[in-house]
């Protein structure tokens, strides 16, 4: 097998070399020179590599590039990948400017340490002329390296560093540039959680797109971008910070929606003890939730991302159909605390144990995962249509055997009921309202808050029609 991965990524290396065309620098730090070392060893890189270089020493490394906080780092990689490619110009763009293309290859990495068993991951760049003397385009990724050994991740950072220059030079369709970004990998080696294209040749690539596909194509669990629809990378956003998610399918957003969310601020601020300017709120859709059509819709997933981006709101998609998943991913990235906001619906499936026969420890090891780091869930009430009342969490019904665990969990304040609300919010249901908007219903407007009303009837999302003028 790892014949077949050296002879699939150095046909890659070598068809490179051979293109007398494409002329670069490699600037590599973190993890030794695993990129260009492909390229050297398959032969030809004298036509290809103008430059390799490693600053590890801090201080060589400020030299060169300017100080920086944090070395690994999307600003960090930015810096080198904009002081190579203007050297390059400065020296070799007179000489070679017209009969090559310039592009510079850089990454700055933390790979596993002898002395401590750090987070590995690294940034990875490639900018690069798609035509003589033309602007150049560019494409970051952000990785996480999963192999126990540094040998290894040192190995599995040179292949998709090269999968990358590749896909760069060869592939013009952005998706399948990301589909290849794993091939010659074994699954489980290397996370890709964050991809940004820009420049000339990707100015009609929607990187918010891009981002659905690490996820639907399985390089990642989840990606994330701000209300701009800037992709961003988890540990960025998150570090040392309370986060406060709540999940749903945001098709559209409701007075309900809003209300659930609000409710549940002020109880989590107070008790998580931090400020507004150290609280994370995320919206997230699970990767099952986009597909419950049978397919990715693009338009739709677009129309849902707008509204909450016109609301401000921070976006995550997942793969994580359990709860318990997603609280483990989020305890991954921050030592405070992490609410999920959610309703008396989804807490019946929380206490549903066919959810976890994939578990040898059932609906216990589960909840167990969710709860270990601290984690609060925020309940909302719902309304019990053949009642008419009011269920809150503390009145959920679960099974018998069930019970004494629920108890234990309500007497310890890991799941709260969301008491300040608005009752007439709890009979708005999203399917409702998507219902009434797209069969010409205008009672869907009473339903939503103005703002999203207005961007729905501006873009005629989720298949709204202005009705025709008599």
């Amino acid at each position: 097998m790892k014949a077949e991965m050296d002879i699939g990524t150095d046909k890659k290396a070598l068809q490179i070399n051979l293109d007398a065309k494409k002329y670069g620098t490699f600037a590599e730090i973190g993890a030794g020179q695993e990129v260009a070392r492909r390229f050297f060893h398959v032969g030809g890189a004298a036509g290809t590599i103008a430059k390799t270089m490693s600053a590890y020493d801090m201080t060589f490394s400020d030299a060169i590039y300017g100080p920086t906080d944090r070395y690994v780092s999307r600003v960090r990689l930015q810096t080198m990948l904009d002081h190579e490619y203007n050297l390059l110009l400065e020296r070799l763009n007179a000489k070679l400017g017209g009969g090559r293309t310039f592009f510079v290859f850089a990454d700055t990495v933390a790979a596993r340490s002898f002395k401590q068993h750090n987070e590995s991951h690294g940034w990875l760049g490639v900018r690069f002329q798609s035509q003589k003397h033309g602007e150049p385009s560019q494409i970051i990724i952000h990785v996480r390296m999963l192999d126990e050994t540094n040998v290894d991740q040192q190995e599995a950072l040179g292949v998709i560093g090269v999968n990358l220059i590749y896909g760069a030079f060869f592939y013009a369709e952005p998706e399948k540039l990301i589909s290849s970004l794993q091939e010659n990998l074994a699954p489980g080696r290397i996370e890709v959680d964050l991809i940004k294209f820009s420049g000339p040749l990707f100015c009609k690539v929607d990187n918010r797109l891009m981002s659905l596909q690490l996820v639907s194509q399985g390089l990642t669990s989840a990606v994330m971008f701000k209300a701009d629809g800037e992709t961003v990378q988890p540990a960025e956003v998150f570090y040392k910070k309370a986060i406060l998610v709540e999940r749903g399918s945001f098709r559209p957003v409701t007075y309900a929606t809003n209300d659930m969310l609000d409710g549940a601020r002020g109880v989590f601020l107070a008790q998580s003890g931090c400020s507004e300017k150290d609280l994370v709120v995320l919206m997230e859709m699970t990767l099952e939730n986009l597909l419950a059509e049978g397919q990715l819709n693009h338009t739709d997933f677009l129309a849902r991302v707008d509204i909450l981006g016109a609301l401000g709101r921070t976006v995550l998609i997942s793969r994580f159909g359990e709860y318990y998943r997603l609280a483990g991913y989020l305890s991954r990235y921050t030592n405070r605390m992490i609410g999920l906001v959610m309703g008396v619906p989804s807490l019946m499936e929380i206490f549903d144990e066919k959810y976890y026969l994939n578990l040898e420890g059932g609906i216990l090891e589960a909840l167990g995962r969710m709860f270990k780091a601290g984690l609060k869930l925020y309940v909302y009430p719902m309304i019990d249509e053949e009642t008419g009342k009011i269920v809150t969490a503390t009145q959920l019904e679960v099974a018998s055997n069930l019970r004494s665990l629920f108890d234990y969990l309500i007497d310890n304040q890991f799941i709260e009921e969301i008491s300040h609300y608005h009752s007439e919010y709890l009979r708005i249901y999203p399917a409702a309202a998507l219902a009434k908007l797209q069969s010409g219903d205008t009672g869907w407007e009473r339903m939503v808050p103005p703002e999203v009303v207005q961007i729905i009837k501006e873009r005629e999302f989720f298949g709204y029609h202005a009705p025709v003028a008599a």
